[in-house]
């Protein structure tokens, strides 16, 4: 049992309703009791519960008006609907409309103080992981992206300050960075969020395909062109256009997607017809697009276009303090999708986790810990829970000696080499890691003997 679970529990004979309320109270739940639909969507209008038991048939307001009322006045309630008159379509409709379980009368008492006990603890787990997101997003985070390193602290600042306007924005990083999350991040912080997110991979279609995807087509434009069909572009009017991997648009679609972007209006496939369109545009690639243009594979024109604002996604090799953190939260949002009750991940383990190189990146991380929330069978991750690939590659993080008998000159020493080697020899980058001025940084490498 839940404590401080609240139960409505509704039935138009008063005899079963005291009798359920009897059955929870029995067992520690907070039980109210409604005889009649009318009186139950009073009580659902002036009190919140968090379970819901109501019968399916009773007088001009029925169990599934309860239930549907239940769900505007607390969206993630549990309502279980009961029937003396059972059967498959009552239970079809009772489940479209929301219910979480359909129960057939007469009741077994011991089914039902499960069903409710598994509702409660589901719902309990639920709200918790949904706290611990918004206590996160508060400290570390920013819609749901989270990291405490200060390369994501200032992404979090900058997606405050352009999340709210309508310039483009492009995002750049490595496969599996989370470039994808970010825009829609901006979108649902934007003034457009209550339009649409449409995201189109710009290397995941040909040529041909893509032009249509994005600028629509008319009837009769090409062979199977049976219909008119909009494009991405016109779909997401009003809202957000996520163009990913747009590095990859051949360079005859990249001017007409750099008229669209200045004029404001497409023109489908096999028409002339220019169509208004009302887009925030943001894109995302894994490659250097300045390097593109120098070879010509990449319009330069465009690129600015695209790049008014820029967001750099670092490695997750760069930003190694945010992994428990991703970690831990894939964890609780696993144990919600699995119905498992995993603590955390053992010191040893997360050692190794922190110092696997993590080729791709924050994906290949969340995969790595769902492997492990899968294979283990005890509440805390293990090393041998690791897939065996990371488990032999993986080291400590930064390749500090033992703390025990160890100075601290050595372990600074040691701190600010494997910073420096994360980070490629970047001293400006490092000295932001560490959370030192370059000046300080450039000191300690020489009193040090790091120069090489």
């Amino acid at each position: 049992m839940v404590t401080g679970t609240r139960v409505l529990v509704v039935d138009d004979e008063r005899d079963h309703a005291e009798a359920m309320a009897e059955i929870l109270e029995r067992v520690g739940y907070e039980v109210t009791t409604a005889t009649s639909g009318e009186e139950a969507l009073e009580l659902l209008d002036q009190e919140d519960f968090d379970i819901v038991i109501t019968d399916l048939v009773m007088g001009e307001v029925s169990g599934i008006d309860v239930l549907k009322a239940a769900r505007r006045a607390v969206p993630d309630v549990e309502v279980i609907v009961i029937s003396a008159r059972g059967g498959v379509e009552a239970a079809v409709e009772a489940m479209r409309q929301g219910a979480a379980t359909f129960l057939e009368k007469p009741l077994n008492i011991e089914a039902v103080r499960q069903v409710v006990g598994r509702h409660a603890r589901t719902q309990a787990l639920s709200r918790r992981n949904l706290e611990l997101e918004r206590r996160l997003d508060e400290r570390f985070g920013f819609q749901g992206i989270i990291g405490k390193s200060p390369a994501m602290q200032r992404i979090f600042e900058l997606l405050r300050q352009i999340a709210p306007t309508n310039a483009t924005v492009l995002i750049t990083g490595e496969s599996g960075t989370g470039k994808e999350l970010i825009a829609k991040a901006i979108h649902h912080n934007s003034l457009r969020r209550n339009g649409p997110f449409v995201a189109l991979n710009c290397a995941a279609v040909s040529e041909g395909v893509l032009e249509s995807e994005l600028f629509g087509h008319v009837k009769g434009a090409f062979t199977g062109a049976v219909r008119s069909r909009e494009g991405k572009f016109e779909f997401a009017s009003g809202g957000t256009l996520f163009l990913d991997e747009v590095g990859d648009t051949p360079l005859s679609i990249q001017s007409k997607l750099l008229r669209v972007i200045e004029e404001r209006e497409i023109v489908r496939v096999g028409s002339n017809e220019p169509i208004r369109v009302d887009v925030r545009l943001l894109a995302a690639t894994n490659q250097d697009l300045e390097k593109l243009v120098e070879e010509k594979a990449f319009r330069e024109d465009l690129y600015f276009r695209l790049n008014v604002v820029s967001v750099h996604l670092p490695p997750l090799r760069e930003r190694r303090e945010d992994i428990p953190l991703i970690a831990d939260a894939t964890i609780r949002q696993l144990n919600e999708e699995y119905g498992k009750e995993i603590e955390g991940i053992s010191a040893e383990a997360l050692e190794i986790l922190t110092g696997y190189s993590w080729p791709g990146n924050v994906r290949e991380l969340k995969n790595a810990v769902e492997s492990m929330h899968i294979v283990s069978r005890g509440p805390v991750l293990q090393v041998e829970d690791i897939p065996a690939k990371i488990r032999a590659a993986g080291r400590p993080a930064a390749g500090l000696p033992r703390l025990s008998g160890v100075s601290i000159q050595e372990m600074e020493r040691e701190l600010i080499r494997n910073t420096l080697r994360d980070v490629g020899g970047n001293r400006e980058r490092a000295a932001s890691l560490l959370g030192i001025s370059e000046r300080t940084l450039y000191r300690k490498i020489k009193a040090y003997e790091l120069e090489e």
